[in-house]
């Protein structure tokens, strides 16, 4: 089996993990996903370790994807019902190209098997040494991004429950901000606008890596999402809830005015 493949071809979790494996369905069903690739545990690993030639091969096959890059761990067992790893296993924004990417990936890999992620994973009753997959997409620079729930996650009602920011959507993931809150029925109605207080919006920067910059006093508190824009988010809920079930947890954003999807994942239980 190949240890590098375009994200639509990652079929096996226990080679690429849940993240590229999901993704990869996604780009399959023809869901907005930005580009990328998927690059199985066993590579990250030998890159981790120093190895010249699968730092190479990394590289050469990334390189195509241009840059900036994000690159995100995938794990077997990430994202999951019972365990969602948040907060555990890096996520880097903002790689500059593929030739900086080595350092991405051990990083990430490290960070995997940290004493926090090895306490938590036995926390959750997982005993078994991670095999750390890893997703390398396109970098977006979004106007807007955030969160979207397909159930409301606090009173399970039948609605959707949008959190948005402007901005790379970490400002939101990492509670820098408080957000725009949205709940939009099934049908689209929209059932509640809440302004949040958004003073921050988390950036790229030429040298890599993310920085927070002001956000102009007049947009602190202006609703960053119009109605169209919850339409959208409505309908990809829809197509998301088609492809992997109902209760996701999706990360998104918009660019130029398109809506791309960056993760969807089963809403996970409370505290884990």
């Amino acid at each position: 089996m190949k240890r590098v493949v375009p994200l639509e071809n990652a079929l096996d979790e226990t080679s690429f993990g849940s993240k590229a494996v999901g993704l990869g369905q996604a780009i399959r069903d023809g869901l907005p996903v930005p580009p990328g690739v998927a690059l199985s545990g066993s590579i990250v690993e030998a890159v981790a370790a120093g190895e010249s030639s699968a730092i190479k091969a990394v590289a050469k096959r990334v390189r195509p994807l241009g840059g900036p890059l994000a690159v995100r761990s995938s794990a077997m067992d990430e994202d999951g019902a019972e365990a969602s790893f948040a907060g555990q296993h890096l996520t880097l924004l903002n790689v500059p190209s593929a030739d900086e990417l080595g350092s991405a990936l051990s990083k990430i890999w490290w960070s995997a098997n940290s004493d926090s992620a090895i306490t938590y994973r036995k926390r959750v009753g997982l005993f078994t040494r991670p095999s750390i997959g890893v997703v390398v997409q396109a970098l977006l620079d979004p106007d807007t991004a955030g969160v979207m729930f397909t159930k409301n996650p606090v009173t399970g009602a039948d609605e959707r429950v949008i959190e948005a920011s402007w901005g790379l959507g970490e400002a939101v993931v990492a509670g820098i901000v408080i957000p725009d809150h949205y709940r939009v029925d099934r049908s689209g109605q929209v059932l509640e606008r809440k302004p949040g207080l958004k003073r921050v919006s988390v950036r790229g920067v030429p040298e890599g890596g993310t920085v927070e910059k002001d956000v102009p006093p007049e947009l602190v508190e202006s609703l960053c999402l119009d109605d169209d824009q919850l339409r959208q988010l409505s309908q990809l809920a829809d197509r998301c809830e088609q492809v992997y079930g109902h209760g996701r947890d999706v990360e998104w954003a918009i660019e130029d005015g398109t809506l791309y999807l960056l993760q969807c994942r089963v809403i996970t239980q409370a505290g884990r």
